[in-house]
């Protein structure tokens, strides 16, 4: 799975800090430090709000 999707969905709410980190398989300290390594991206954000809730699925 693509991280940056695994972020943004933990941004977005869809997941808690420690269901991202073991989707990613990493321990909840590296978490945030990946966070900082994949800042949001505000286009995405804009598009993802567009789209159905279907589409997110």
């Amino acid at each position: 799975m693509d991280k940056r999707k695994v972020i943004e969905a933990y941004r977005r709410g869809f997941l808690t800090p420690q269901e991202c980190a073991q989707v990613l398989g990493v321990e909840g300290s590296h978490l945030k430090r990946m966070l900082e390594d994949f800042p949001m991206d505000p286009r995405r954000s804009i598009a993802l709000e567009n789209q159905p809730a279907s589409g997110l699925r």
